[in-house]
């Protein structure tokens, strides 16, 4: 938690009420600003924020009661809302009964298995509402397994449950890594079209992308989030803002992989061909992607396909799919068919203001085959994310595909509608002013509330996770600093009128770690930026992997030789928001932003140090005779970059595909919409030229890229060697 004494007075001072309060709901009084020197929270902040919370903060008076309130909150119920343990580090649960009740404790495993508790002697003692209440420990043995469990506590024949949840100690995919170092490609799918796709790549070009690097050895592929966007164009096109996390885009769906397109009668079967057929020249030409003109497309003839009677078999996994998600897929469907027919803004939306309502039960009713349509598109998903992980593995990845989670949602979307009980209402999660941003940054994406989401059993998380994980090797979470803590900006205010508020970071990772465990899956933290002593220690001890980005890797010396990078990390030259590496190395990313307007000196200054720091990171390379002295190509000086990597202990290297056919431009130009079409820009190579799935495989840059890692070549019986290359 933030630090509430005066940083220039030695001398102690007593927290103001308000800042008492604020304290007791983990929000943060005061943080580092742009300076790097401590700045205050204001006052008006931390009631915004508190309100934001449920917390009546508006006079000394209600600050007085809220204080008193938070002092007996945990006294009013037996048990907790959740308990969150490590299988081998579970903490004694606390109960708060009546004085002298007799009190048994148990806990039942999502088996049914019983397994008994005991209870300590009693406690501290406390009067709340004017009943006598003691604390005692409830103790379980270690024997309960990793799962989603219930505790139960009978006190004087009243039964009162909670969830538990035993989650692993470390994650054993991460230590099973450690037999040999593997690297794998990062892409944005979008970007990356073969001769048939529909001028977007998909999900069927994913799992060729697999197979390609997998006959380099590769044992992953990371791709930009999946996320759902709008039901209908125009869609955002940015991954990193969706309208759930929970369900994918239906933009990537390989039209001719559904079953039923074979039994397409002649007319339905010819429109979609034509369809197809339109958009043979956009995949090889480099002009900005245009996923409206695909989506539109796309659903026209998803809509034909859907009309096919499907065989009893097909219906019946359909039926089960929809079952086995449940509510969720309930109400991202009807958020769809909602979505369709009304703008964000239509007052129609007051009508359905949640999943449940009047209103959203009578939409269903007279909208439940177009509802129907919007389940049967993820059903398609799910089954077309199986064949692209199964592709991969079965080319010989020992990963596979390693799926991207955004750090929020649309305020406008499916999440923010369907989840809003769990969601924080007027806020916006961002990033306070810092050195490369003295305004500070607004991501216009509601947060998670701490304590709803904690007494909701953190469902909601799990579900998101569980879905990402079911057909995937890992998962990369983007931010997951976030896990710990989140700027909040009340509505309306510019984003360095904030505050931190601290998640139940233990609880959250543990929840993270279960869910990857139980899927076979790698976790990647991409643990960038500001964050508090000890983060980054306690996710290598929960076995989640770090990110290490080459440019970033420096000190007040300069850069960090490779021996002093993490080895529990996923090592990388670039990153998606900066230009691939020969744009980089040319001052793309600064002449980009000198276009744009975005530097705060003149371009000259930051040109010359950007030159500077680049000349440090060339200099080391020669030390290590990786590059020759004197001038040097680009396509040898990106080699170079990665035979760096190469030697780093980090267990996983990644290579942009964008370095390994030599493109310039950037995807993502963090500070911008609309001033720079981000997350447009098709695959090309250094000429200019579209590249094509099916151009990856001969591509002796590709080829020459992977090489300079120094992975590729007699890895050993345990390494990636030992599997069949395709």
């Amino acid at each position: 938690m933030a630090d509430t004494t005066q940083h220039d007075d030695p001398r102690p001072r007593t927290p103001s009420p308000l800042a008492q309060l604020a304290e007791a709901h983990r929000v943060g009084t005061t943080f580092k600003g742009w300076d790097g020197e401590p700045a205050e929270v204001a006052p008006e902040t931390l009631v915004a924020v508190l309100t934001a919370l449920g917390v009546d903060a508006s006079s000394d008076t209600a600050i007085a009661q809220a204080l008193a309130d938070s002092a007996t909150a945990a006294w009013r119920s037996v048990l907790p809302h959740v308990v969150v343990v490590r299988r081998r580090d579970a903490d004694p649960v606390p109960l708060h009964v009546p004085a002298g009740a007799e009190v048994d404790f148990w806990a039942v495993d999502e088996n049914g298995v019983r397994h008994p508790g005991t209870v300590g002697e009693p406690g501290e003692a406390r009067t709340v509402d004017g009943r006598d209440l003691e604390r005692r420990e409830g103790t379980l043995p270690h024997a309960v397994p990793l799962g989603w469990h219930t505790l139960h506590a009978r006190v004087d024949g009243q039964e009162s449950t909670c969830a538990f949840v035993v989650t692993p100690d470390r994650l054993s995919t991460t230590a099973a890594l450690a037999d040999h170092r593997g690297w794998g490609l990062m892409a944005q799918l979008y970007s990356v079209r073969s001769a048939d796709s529909w001028g977007i790549g998909d999900l069927a070009d994913l799992g060729r992308i697999a197979q390609a690097a997998a006959q380099h050895r590769g044992d992953f592929v990371l791709v930009n989030p999946l996320h759902a966007a709008e039901p209908v164009p125009p869609v955002e096109p940015s991954p990193y803002l969706p309208t759930t996390r929970r369900y994918f885009h239906p933009l990537y769906l390989r039209v001719e992989d559904i079953p039923e397109y074979a039994s397409l009668d002649t007319a339905a079967r010819t429109r979609i061909d034509a369809l197809a057929a339109g958009f043979s020249a956009v995949n090889t030409a480099t002009d900005l992607l245009d996923r409206d003109s695909s989506y539109a497309a796309k659903l026209e003839a998803l809509e034909l396909v859907f009309a096919v009677e499907r065989p009893a078999g097909r219906q019946q996994d359909f039926d089960a799919y929809r079952a086995h998600q449940g509510r969720g897929l309930a109400d991202f469907a009807l958020w769809s068919a909602l979505a369709e027919a009304y703008p964000p803004d239509a007052p129609e939306w007051h009508d359905v203001g949640r999943p449940g309502s009047p209103g959203a039960r009578q939409f269903t009713e007279r909208h439940a085959p177009r509802i129907e349509f919007h389940a049967w598109l993820q059903w398609l998903l799910d089954e077309q994310l199986r064949d692209a992980q199964r592709a991969a593995t079965d080319a010989g990845m020992s990963i596979g595909v390693v799926h991207d989670l955004a750090v929020g949602v649309h305020p406008s979307g499916a999440d923010a509608w369907a989840l809003q009980d769990v969601l924080a209402a007027g806020i916006s999660v961002g990033a306070p002013p810092d050195m490369f941003n003295q305004l500070g940054q607004d991501w216009s994406q509601p947060p998670w509330h701490p304590d709803r989401l904690a007494a909701s059993g953190y469902v909601a998380f799990r579900d998101m996770l569980r879905n990402i994980l079911r057909h995937a090797g890992g998962i990369r979470v983007d931010h997951i600093l976030g896990l710990f803590r989140l700027w909040w900006i009340p509505q309306g205010e510019a984003p360095g009128a904030g505050a931190y508020v601290y998640y139940d970071h233990r609880a959250l990772i543990g929840i993270l770690a279960l869910e990857a465990e139980r899927a076979g899956a790698i976790v990647v933290g991409e643990d960038l930026g500001v964050f508090e002593p000890g983060v980054q220690e306690y996710l290598a001890e929960r076995g989640i992997l770090g990110t290490s980005i080459l440019w970033f890797e420096q000190d007040e010396d300069g850069p960090l030789p490779p021996e002093a990078y993490r080895k529990g990390c996923l090592t990388t030259v670039t990153v998606h928001d900066l230009p691939p590496s020969a744009g980089y190395l040319a001052g793309e990313h600064v002449a980009l932003r000198e276009r744009l307007g975005l530097l705060s000196r003149p371009v000259e200054e930051e040109q010359a140090e950007d030159r500077a720091v680049q000349e440090k990171f060339l200099d080391l390379l020669r030390e290590r005779h990786l590059l020759a002295d004197g001038p040097a190509g680009v396509p040898e000086t990106v080699e170079a970059l990665h035979a760096f990597i190469g030697q780093t202990p980090s267990i996983l290297l990644g290579v942009a595909l964008a370095d390994a056919v030599g493109e310039r431009r950037t995807q993502n130009q963090p500070g911008t919409s609309d001033e720079y079409p981000n997350w447009r820009i098709p695959l090309a190579d250094a000429d200019g030229r579209a590249v094509l799935v099916e151009d990856l495989a001969a591509n002796g840059r590709f080829s020459s890229l992977v090489a300079s890692l120094g992975l590729t070549s007699d890895p050993g019986p345990t390494g990636p060697a030992a599997r069949p290359a395709g």
